[in-house]
């Protein structure tokens, strides 16, 4: 037998030169490191960068892990709670923070909430993709550019102007006033509400406190119903200060919606026990501030604010609005504002859709990184909002399935919670199918809305989109997909996706203010007008 001592030798020769190890004492060698199989060596503060880099991403990792796990261990010990006492013991009483108090049965996972960084934010460390936003930034200063030389030559001045911009916002104040009573409506009635409920007595007592508190939701649903649609008519608010209220109208029904199918079930459940409690009213009032529409009594938290984040994102933000105000004014009213006055023809309509296909894509980036990247980065920053994932990596998506889930992680959050999966448990679990169509359903005639409130008519070019074309891709281009040929094909559509939205609805702006109706009728306010204005 060769001895053990020779044997290590002999093993040590054969590999060449004797690799780096660490100390006896466990401490990394920071000198000149050299990987296995690779002759370049590194510096040690390159060394030490690295080290530290994915320290940083193992912590992350196990955060994530101990989240889900705590998510999981949570639900074990809920069921086995409920499942506990025999028929011949007592239950015991069950604190009102009880884990079994979150949620109904559901079918599927529970939002999660772990500190996380936004991902163009991770992105932007790398210095080959901050070039990309170096390009787009190159872009609005060759915008600025080209209106200065265009106003130079045609008027003989250098002078940047902003009607449109002023235009779009218009009467601003009077939405934000409008926005006030929507607000406290929100606060108050909903959470007042669930007091009544939540409060132990006796059952005749405890059903008057039911019919006031449902007295005082239906008061909410019509304040936010009807009060921003009755200003954007009454007034005629222009599209931005329209958007306001229209975001603002449906954000607040939905966190007001989240809050209440989060802490009524529980609360109903434990109504006979003792020490019930409503959720305090700070963390309802954190909750309706937070980038968030998912209610939990409290989040993950940054240590600090970084003020000058705050800033930097909320800059980004209106530079987005005046980029879109050039793309617009350069590349969109030229070309549609006289386009009713021409005879149609096929030829016209083809050619002004495939137009309208790159600002149209420039639209749908520039509203993807104001809103959901900056705006929301800048709030979370603000309220110390650990969780910043808003967005996944929906640019890389070879399906339409894969794009409508990691496009907007907000929304999407709350339609698979509140729509999937109750719709899921109400059908008994079956009707998968049926419960993704309540989805697109509710997700189609929700971005009409939004479209025919913004834009003051009715044209239902989204709804169409979304149930016609969005719906069968959403089936027919899968997860099962992942070459790259499947990721320019979605590209593809979203491309001419966005040149038929701006185009028509860029042609039935300009159509209706070419031909104003004589009378007003029903049939003449949801016909489409660019199909007969041809002045």
């Amino acid at each position: 037998m060769e001895p053990r001592a020779a044997q290590l030798r002999r093993r040590e020769g054969l590999g060449g030169e004797k690799e780096d190890r660490p100390s006896r004492e466990g401490k990394p060698h920071f000198g000149n490191a050299k990987c296995p199989g690779n002759n370049e060596t590194h510096s040690g503060p390159d060394l030490l960068q690295w080290t530290r880099h994915m320290q940083a991403v193992k912590t992350q990792l196990l955060e994530q892990a101990q989240g889900q796990l705590t998510e999981l261990l949570d639900q074990a010990m809920c069921e086995a709670i409920q499942a506990y006492p025999p028929q011949d013991r007592p239950v015991p009483s069950i604190p009102p923070d009880s884990l079994c108090k979150t949620r109904e049965p559901s079918l599927g996972k529970r939002k999660v909430f772990i500190n996380r960084k936004s991902l163009l934010d991770e992105l932007m460390e790398v210095k080959h993709f901050r070039t990309i936003y170096h390009m787009f930034v190159a872009g609005l200063c060759v915008f600025i550019i080209s209106t200065l030389a265009i106003d130079f030559i045609d008027e003989g001045r250098l002078m940047l102007e902003f009607d449109l911009l002023i235009f779009s916002f218009g009467q601003l104040p009077l939405a934000l006033v409008t926005w006030v009573p929507m607000f406290l409506s929100t606060l108050l009635l909903p959470y007042q509400a669930l007091r009544l409920w939540a409060r132990p007595q006796s059952r005749a007592a405890w059903m008057l406190g039911v019919g006031l508190g449902c007295m005082l939701l239906a008061g909410h649903t019509a304040v936010l119903s009807i009060l921003p649609i009755h200003v954007a008519v009454e007034y005629q608010l222009p599209p931005a200060s329209s958007c306001v209220l229209v975001f603002e109208q449906v954000r607040l029904l939905m966190k007001s919606y989240s809050f209440l199918r989060e802490t009524v079930p529980g609360t109903l459940r434990a109504r006979g026990g003792e020490g019930i409690r409503a959720p305090s009213f700070s963390s309802y009032l954190y909750f309706l501030f937070c980038p968030t529409l998912i209610y939990r009594e409290t989040y993950p938290r940054t240590p600090n604010v970084r003020w000058n984040y705050v800033a930097k994102n909320f800059a980004q933000a209106l530079g987005c609005v005046l980029y879109a105000c050039f793309i617009l004014g350069r590349l969109c009213v030229p070309v549609f504002a006289n386009m009713s006055r021409e005879p149609f023809s096929t030829r016209a309509l083809v050619l002004s859709i495939m137009h309208a296909t790159l600002p149209g894509i420039f639209m749908l980036l520039l509203i993807f990184f104001a809103f959901l990247h900056c705006w929301l980065n800048a709030f979370a920053e603000m309220l110390r909002f650990g969780d910043r994932m808003f967005y996944r990596d929906w640019w890389n998506s070879t399906s339409f399935s894969n794009y409508y889930r990691t496009w907007n992680v907000v929304v999407h959050d709350w339609l698979y919670s509140y729509v999937y999966q109750d719709g899921l448990w109400l059908l008994g679990g079956r009707a998968r199918g049926a419960a993704m169509l309540g989805v697109f359903l509710v997700s189609a005639v929700v971005h009409e809305y939004i479209f025919c409130f913004v834009l003051g008519f009715f044209y239902p070019v989204m709804l169409l989109l979304f149930l016609f074309i969005g719906g069968p891709l959403n089936f027919m281009m899968h997860d099962r997909h992942t070459g790259p040929a499947w990721n320019v094909l979605m590209w593809t559509m979203l491309f001419l996706g966005q040149g038929i939205q701006v185009s028509l609805y860029c042609q039935e702006w300009y159509a209706r203010r070419h031909c104003p109706l004589p009378q007003t009728t029903f049939w003449g306010l949801v016909t489409p007008r660019s199909w007969s204005c041809h002045t």
